[in-house]
């Protein structure tokens, strides 16, 4: 089993994730940000990643620090488990509906970070959390999770509709470039020989 837990402390936050890249959607979401938990669910229930996430957080201040360090932490994670990358599919994609809203997400696997992320939320706050952290968190992870993110926000009225659709894509997007592929078992996909 494809297994990571990775603990990152700074001055700012303390964040442990724990991660099974062949889970069943089970999450235990700790983040001290409710809305971030929320979005975190999503892509454990949606890729088929069991995730556990402890953190605590300068969120006095406010939530920039955690958010943007559990996208760290969590990219981490998903390169401990991931290993060599060897006999892995790489690439995966998603469409994700919800209501008027739809989303497409492409990640690559590919040893080199890259976020491209267009996105026009139609209001600056969800409850209490800015949307702007969302572009942190996903920097946060492609830095360390070594992959090129592909984001779009193709339509959308609701801002709530259109961050699960982004996280619920970005979860089947991931499962889809972490499974194994069966045609290529024990095979690096890359005609480099590296990623």
């Amino acid at each position: 089993m494809r297994n990571a837990t990775v603990t990152r402390n700074t001055k700012e936050t303390q964040i442990t994730v724990s991660i099974n890249l062949d889970g069943t959607g089970k999450a235990s979401l700790q983040s001290g940000v409710p809305f971030l938990d929320h979005m975190l669910d999503q892509i454990a229930r949606h890729g088929l990643i069991d995730i556990e996430i402890k953190a605590t957080g300068d969120t006095h201040i406010d939530d920039h620090h955690t958010v943007e360090d559990v996208g760290i932490t969590l990219g981490q994670a998903v390169t401990k488990a991931l290993g060599d990358k060897t006999g892995i599919v790489r690439y995966g994609h998603a469409y994700v509906p919800l209501d008027e809203a739809l989303s497409r997400v492409v990640i690559d696997l590919s040893g080199r970070p890259g976020l491209t992320m267009k996105v026009d939320f139609t209001r600056s706050r969800i409850a209490e959390f800015d949307v702007d952290l969302f572009y942190e968190f996903f920097q946060g992870f492609v830095n360390h999770a070594l992959s090129t993110l592909h984001i779009d926000n193709i339509r959308g009225a609701n801002a709530h509709h259109q961050a699960e659709t982004i996280f619920k894509a970005f979860g089947r997007a991931l499962r889809m470039a972490c499974e194994a592929d069966a045609r290529a078992a024990g095979m690096l996909p890359s005609t480099k020989g590296a990623l």
